[in-house]
């Protein structure tokens, strides 16, 4: 069964067993993609994890999408980039190369956003999809209120492109 309907966004520190396993657990759930979000490793680190992450998902046949680690993504053959609303508008307001966007190697470019205003920004500089957030209650962002399900509608009737909710959605 594909689960085309969710994208899982990893947290290796939240992970309960080793990492890996735990990437191969959720890839046999056929999500629409894995974001390998680890954004507090070195480009090193990440470029070692994301080549163990990447082999999982292309075995399973899940869409790895790398998490603001462009040159990482590069280097690893990965099409699809994640990036902060703040690191896309840089890398595009810094402008071309020759007349290609400094992103143009990728296929797909998300974004993550905290109100609708930002999702509007992000498809103008070119996002393919958001990430709005937080919905519910997270450990990953503890003491801050979730967003919750007014924001995400919100959200969604301002933009043109896929919305999809973070934060605290289980699979129950």
């Amino acid at each position: 069964m594909c689960r085309a309907d969710i994208m899982a966004v990893t947290n290796r520190r939240l992970c309960g067993r080793p990492f890996l396993e735990q990437i191969e657990r959720v890839c046999a759930l056929r999500p629409a993609a894995v974001i390998l979000r680890e954004k507090d490793l070195t480009p090193e680190e990440y470029g070692r994890l994301g080549a163990q992450v990447l082999e999982v998902c292309r075995a399973w046949g899940v869409d790895c999408i790398y998490h603001s680690f462009v040159e990482e993504a590069r280097k690893a053959g990965v099409r699809r980039i994640h990036l902060p609303l703040a690191r896309l508008e840089a890398l595009v307001k810094g402008g071309t190369t020759g007349g290609t966007s400094p992103l143009a190697d990728f296929d797909g470019i998300g974004a993550s956003i905290h109100s609708a205003k930002e999702a509007v920004r992000a498809e103008a500089l070119g996002a393919a999809y958001v990430t709005a957030g937080h919905i519910y209650a997270t450990d990953c962002k503890q003491g801050l209120p979730p967003r919750g399900l007014d924001f995400l509608e919100e959200v969604c009737r301002a933009v043109d492109i896929p919305v999809w909710a973070i934060g605290g959605i289980g699979l129950d």
